[in-house]
C-alpha cells in the first residue's frame, strides 16, 4: 500500500511539472515582445527564397548585379582606366579634359562618379568621386572598386618583366555563389539560435515573476517543491527551442533551400536551449529581480556566445557545416560537448535549486 501511494504520488508531481510547463507556454500569447519575434522569425523561414536576394546585397554588395552607371574619367592615365573599365559589365566611362570639368559634371548629376588618374614617378595614382549617403553610393563604389580592381591586375602583369624574381603563381579562382555562403553562414545559424536566446529570456521572466508576484509560495502548495517547479518551468521552455528549429527547416526545406544533419542540428539547438534556460532560471533564482536578471542575462550570454569563437569551431559554424553536409570530427565533437554540458548543467541546477530555502522566496 504505501508503495503504491508513493507512486501515486510520483504521478502527481510529473503531471503538475507539466501542467507548470503548459501553463507558461501558454502565457506567452500574452507577450507582445514574445509573440513579435516568433512571427518575424516565421516569416523570414517562410519566405527565405525571396528575402535571401535583398538580404545578400546587404550582406555583399558585389554580389547584385548593379544598373549601367557613368563615370567621369580624366587625368594622364584615362587610356589603363578605359582598358581596365572595359572588363567590367555596367560601365560606361565619359573622359574630361581635366578634373575640374569631371567635377562639374558629377555636380550637374552628368556622370555618377568620377575617377583622376595621374602618373606620378612612375605609379599611376588614382582618386574616386562619388554620392554620399545614399544607395546609389554603394552601387557606385561596388562599381568603382572593380575597375580599381582590374586595373591593378592589369598593370601587375605589364610590370612583371621588371620584376626581380618571378611571382608567385596564383591558384585558380573557386566559383562561388554569395547566396549559399548567405544561405547557411547567416541564415540558418540566425535561425537556430535565435530560438534559444528567447527561450533563455522567457525563463527569466517565468522565475522572477513569480517572485515578485510572491505566487511561487502559492505554488509549492501543490504540493510541489522548489525543484519540481523549476522543472516545469525549464521544461516549457527548453522545449519551445527544437520545435521552432524543426519548424524552420521545414520551411526552409519548402523554399528550395536544403539542411543536412537535421537530428544533429535539432541535438545543437536542444542542448544550447538547456544551456541558456538553465543560466536564465538561476540569474532568476540568484537576483529575484526581473530587470536586474535581464540585464545581466543578456549581456552575459552575449559575451558567452562571443568567447565561443575560441573554441575550435563557433557553434555557428557548426550549425552551418550540419545545415551543407560538410560536418568534421570537430563539429561532431563541438555538438557532443555541448549536449553533455547541458545535461551536467541541467543536473548541477537541480541540485542548486535544492540546497535553496524556500522560504527566501
Amino acid at each position: 500500500m504505501p508503495e503504491h501511494d508513493a507512486e501515486a504520488s510520483g504521478s502527481l508531481l510529473d503531471d503538475s511539472r507539466l501542467t507548470i510547463a503548459r501553463r507558461d507556454v501558454a502565457s506567452l500569447s500574452r507577450e507582445k515582445t514574445i509573440v513579435l519575434a516568433l512571427v518575424i522569425q516565421l516569416f523570414i523561414a517562410a519566405f527565405s527564397s525571396f528575402l535571401v536576394v535583398g538580404l545578400t546585397s546587404l550582406y555583399d554588395p558585389g554580389s547584385v548585379q548593379a544598373g549601367g552607371i557613368d563615370v567621369g574619367v580624366s587625368g594622364d592615365a584615362t587610356a589603363e582606366l578605359e582598358e581596365a573599365a572595359a572588363a567590367v559589365d555596367g560601365v560606361e566611362l565619359t573622359p574630361y579634359a581635366n578634373r575640374a570639368q569631371a567635377m562639374a559634371g558629377f555636380q550637374d548629376r552628368a556622370v555618377q562618379g568620377v575617377l583622376h588618374a595621374e602618373t606620378v614617378d612612375g605609379v599611376i595614382e588614382v582618386s574616386a568621386t562619388v554620392p554620399q549617403g545614399d544607395i546609389e553610393s554603394t552601387i557606385v563604389v561596388v562599381q568603382l572598386r572593380s575597375i580599381l580592381e582590374e586595373l591593378e591586375r592589369t598593370e601587375r602583369i605589364d610590370r612583371s618583366e621588371f620584376l626581380d624574381a618571378p611571382p608567385v603563381t596564383l591558384p585558380e579562382g573557386a566559383s562561388s555563389s554569395p547566396y549559399f555562403g548567405f544561405t547557411y553562414t547567416v541564415l540558418v545559424p540566425l535561425l537556430l539560435f535565435l530560438p534559444p536566446f528567447i527561450s533563455g529570456s522567457i525563463a527569466v521572466d517565468a522565475i522572477t515573476e513569480e517572485i515578485e508576484r510572491g505566487t511561487l509560495e502559492l505554488l509549492r502548495v501543490a504540493p510541489l517543491s522548489l525543484t519540481d517547479i523549476v522543472d516545469g518551468k525549464a521544461l516549457g521552455m527548453a522545449v519551445l527551442a527544437p520545435l521552432q528549429a524543426i519548424l524552420w527547416i521545414v520551411l526552409l526545406g519548402a523554399n528550395g533551400i536544403a539542411i543536412r544533419n537535421v537530428p544533429a542540428l535539432v541535438l545543437l539547438v536542444a542542448a544550447t536551449s538547456v544551456l541558456v534556460v538553465v543560466f536564465g532560471i538561476v540569474l532568476g533564482l540568484l537576483t529575484g529581480k526581473r530587470q536586474q536578471a535581464q540585464l545581466l542575462y543578456s549581456v552575459l550570454v552575449l559575451g558567452a556566445f562571443g568567447a565561443l569563437a575560441l573554441l575550435p569551431e563557433h557553434p555557428a559554424t557548426v550549425a552551418a557545416k550540419l545545415a551543407v553536409g560538410s560536418a568534421t570530427t570537430v563539429t561532431t565533437a563541438t555538438v557532443a560537448a555541448l549536449a553533455v554540458g547541458a545535461v551536467v548543467g541541467y543536473a548541477a541546477m537541480r541540485r542548486y535549486v535544492g540546497r535553496i530555502d524556500p522560504e527566501r522566496y
